[in-house]
């Protein structure tokens, strides 16, 4: 998985009809910069609004996933999300000058395909990703349903699919990395079943659908006179089919491409939690509702952990090594407080520090019992925070960063050689003429150790 955030190189636009309301689109994709997200924008409509890809916008779950803002509604956004998830696509806005984004096969294959000609960018920013830590489960005893998401410092999912159907059975899909997606996922098209025909055209819906986007799976028995009604429905002259199999007799892309393709609408639909995602994800009988209702689950999670301790694998590479940290602070022994910094966005940075015996203050304090300095812990806190305060400006190597204030200063637990700490910084406040706030925490173990509300200023070096 990227630990950067990535965009397009440049625009790209595919055109075509939406699936439901049989209206042409043409969708442009316009790269951003960091920190952008991932939005839609309705340039046909006055003042062009945007909506940000965002599971509190779901408005409808009529056979695709729905969002709208302030009057500005887009249909089916599923397979979009998903082509933008599965390439790890993190900030683009997405122009349409219609309700819906084309269906064009009924899969994401085409966006993947038009994305990946375009080219990405790697971002100077890292992905933040929502890390599961705990296991999050999402059941509809009702419809037998069951989502659940489980540590693992990855992005797997695994999707079970039963319709009680004799052509389609019991079928599972996987990926075991995201990666896998543009190859093995993303040419799976969207389905339905002969008897959902009449009822999804009487919602109004499937407007645009035709043979050559979806897949129709016929489960019983066809008579003739059915067949030419059909054949009317989707402008053919003549449409068959097997005994048991699939409308018109479309060969499908891959055995099981029917749950294939509700792995991907799992990925589309997750893809509105607005972060990219550390879990493995596993999904029995999953549909847009539960997909969407399992989403906001996920994400009240998300926004509960965002007061605890950052999630720390030392086995996956930093955003700055120590080296890179003190060629932008200029600290020098023996007042390096901090070894490495992990996570680093616009408004929020994680250092970590290693403590050991060696440290050389504690041949002078407390010297039977060796205790980390809580002067120390603010210091280590302070050059976490100076590292997200210099990141603002060009060239950091010419600037200094002073603390001006200190305060709600408090020390929770002891912390002795053989902890790793912890450190995150966050901003209370855009930055203004140089001047910094932020919230600091300190952890070990997950446990608060230390946190305090710090100002700091950004000088320019006097003569550069």
């Amino acid at each position: 998985m990227n630990s950067k955030q990535h965009t397009i190189k440049d625009k790209i636009t595919v055109s075509g009809v939406g699936l439901h309301t049989g209206q042409n689109c043409n969708m442009t994709f316009v790269p951003q910069d960091i920190n952008f997200g991932i939005k839609f924008q309705r340039i046909d409509l006055p003042n062009q609004p945007i909506v940000e890809a965002d599971v509190d916008y779901v408005v409808d779950l009529s056979r695709g996933t729905t969002i709208e803002k302030n009057g500005a509604r887009i249909n089916t956004v599923e397979h979009t999300l998903a082509a933008l998830s599965g390439l790890e696509i993190d900030n683009v806005l997405i122009q349409l000058d219609g309700p819906e984004p084309p269906i064009m096969d009924g899969s994401s294959k085409i966006f993947v395909d038009a994305l990946s000609e375009v080219g990405l960018i790697e971002q100077k920013a890292s992905r933040n990703y929502f890390v599961v830590t705990e296991n999050i489960r999402y059941v509809d005893e009702s419809r037998g349903v069951e989502i659940a998401a489980l540590p693992l410092d990855n992005y797997r999912v695994t999707v079970m699919i039963d319709y009680n159907s004799p052509v389609l059975g019991s079928q599972h899909a996987s990926i075991t990395d995201i990666s896998q997606f543009p190859k093995e996922i993303a040419a799976c098209r969207t389905f339905c079943f002969l008897h959902e025909l009449e009822m999804l055209k009487s919602q109004n819906l499937i407007k645009g659908g035709d043979l050559n986007n979806a897949i129709v799976i016929v489960d019983r028995v066809v008579k003739d006179e059915e067949l030419e009604s059909l054949a009317k429905l989707f402008n053919k002259q003549k449409i068959e089919v097997r005994k048991e199999g699939i409308l018109n007799n479309v060969e499908l892309r891959y055995n099981n491409e029917p749950a294939r393709h509700k792995l991907l609408d799992v990925i589309g639909d997750l893809t509105l939690l607005g972060r990219p995602i550390k879990a493995q994800i596993l999904a029995a009988r999953p549909g847009h509702a539960a997909n969407v209702a399992f989403c906001k689950k996920l994400k009240k999670a998300m926004l509960d952990s965002k007061n605890a301790a950052p999630y720390y694998n030392p086995n996956n590479p930093p955003i700055y090594d120590v080296k890179q940290v003190y060629n932008i602070l200029p600290h020098t022994y023996p007042f390096k407080m901090l070894d490495k910094v992990i996570h680093l966005e616009a408004s929020l940075v994680v250092g970590v520090k290693n403590v050991t015996i060696n440290e050389p203050f504690f041949t002078g304090h407390f010297n039977d019992n060796p205790v980390f300095p809580g002067v120390f812990q603010i210091e280590g806190m302070a050059q976490t925070g100076g590292i997200l305060a210099l990141e603002t400006v060009d060239d950091p190597e010419n600037y200094w960063a002073y603390f001006l204030a200190i305060e709600n200063c408090r020390f929770k637990k002891m912390v002795v050689p053989g902890d790793t700490l912890i450190y995150k910084c966050e901003l209370v406040s855009p930055i203004k003429r140089g001047i910094i706030k932020m919230q600091g925490h300190a952890y070990v173990n997950g446990q608060l150790t230390c946190e305090a509300l710090m100002t700091a200023s950004i000088v320019r070096k006097p003569g550069v």
